[in-house]
């Protein structure tokens, strides 16, 4: 495999961003996500890590991997500094925390930050070896309706919450060593992939 910063078009240490998930299928809330990290961090990237398949959603309506990696191919390339990716796929890993450490071993000298929704925090405990992803890189948050109102609560939340940092501080968040993690309550985008859906079915 090429060096990262070489497939990704950066320099060695640069800022990068991974959004993961299975993009089913991408849409515009993912775009104001990122370009929300790219200025509220200064990213040099943001990578869409599309996921072969999502271990929480294996009952639901998945469209082929190939359609969703195009799908978002054309989704993000309205901004050079979001990069589509299959390197999921590649590594042949199944969860976020393997994902995220097997990128930090072909990279240690990047910056990199995992970014996602507040849907996402709220329910991450769910997810495998969960509490790896905050040892192993910083995390961004961005403000989801509607789950602002209870994502502090949540367990994660409480679990890391002498790690959070105040998001005035999001320029600060690549550099800072694991666990460290930023809230951002940010202008919201109510766009989603299941309303997508829904919306195509209903045609």
């Amino acid at each position: 495999m090429s060096e990262l910063s070489d497939l990704w078009g950066v320099a060695p240490h640069a800022r990068v961003g991974i959004m993961g998930g299975s993009f089913n299928p991408a849409h515009d809330g993912h775009l104001h996500i990122a370009r929300l990290a790219l200025e509220r961090i200064g990213l040099d990237r943001v990578v869409w890590l599309i996921s072969p398949q999502n271990p929480l959603k294996l009952g639901e309506d998945m469209a082929a991997f190939t359609d969703r990696f195009n799908a978002a191919v054309v989704t993000a390339q309205s901004d050079p500094a979001i990069i589509v990716s299959d390197m999921e796929a590649e590594l042949g890993t199944r969860y976020t925390a393997d994902t995220l450490q097997q990128l930090k071993a072909e990279a240690p000298d990047m910056y990199l930050v995992w970014i996602m929704g507040a849907d996402n925090l709220i329910q991450i405990d769910k997810w495998e070896a969960w509490t790896a992803i905050f040892g192993t890189v910083p995390v961004a948050v961005f403000a989801r309706p509607p789950y602002c109102d209870s994502v502090m609560a949540c367990e994660a939340a409480e679990t890391f919450a002498e790690s959070q940092l105040d998001q005035s501080r999001g320029a600060e968040l690549p550099v800072q060593p694991p666990p460290a993690w930023i809230y951002f309550d940010t202008p919201l985008n109510a766009e989603s992939a299941t309303r997508i859906r829904r919306g195509r079915e209903a045609q």
